[in-house]
């Protein structure tokens, strides 16, 4: 699935790195606990997160990630935004609750985390 696809699918309105939305995606994870997505998610491209904080950006560029999505209209900071451009991480706004947004994709045959 492509980003476009999942901004798209989820009414999302792109926050930086529009020139990205053709990158290719396989995998997904939905969380608010950046210390599980540090421990438990493997080899996922696209962050589903209600947290606005630096923390989330940081995580996202650990765990080589290509795109966070926030959910409930959640709006990063501008100095979010300038870690996520110096990172190739594409930033998404959706207005849809995380459950909602999750299942959207998963639908859409977006798969989920791979767990250890």
């Amino acid at each position: 699935m492509k980003i476009r696809e999942i901004q798209q699918l989820l009414d999302a309105e792109v926050l930086c790195l529009e020139d990205q939305l053709d990158v290719d995606v396989h995998s997904a994870c939905g969380s608010d606990m950046m210390s599980d997505v540090l421990a438990y998610v493997k080899d996922q491209a696209v962050l589903l997160t209600g947290l606005v904080n630096s923390q989330v950006i940081r995580t996202a560029q650990m765990m080589d990630m290509v795109c966070v999505v926030f959910v409930r209209s959640k709006r990063p900071t501008p100095e979010m935004i300038e870690i996520a451009k110096e990172s190739s991480i594409v930033l998404l706004a959706s207005p849809k609750r995380m459950y909602e947004a999750c299942g959207t994709l998963y639908l859409n045959g977006l798969n989920g985390a791979v767990h250890e």
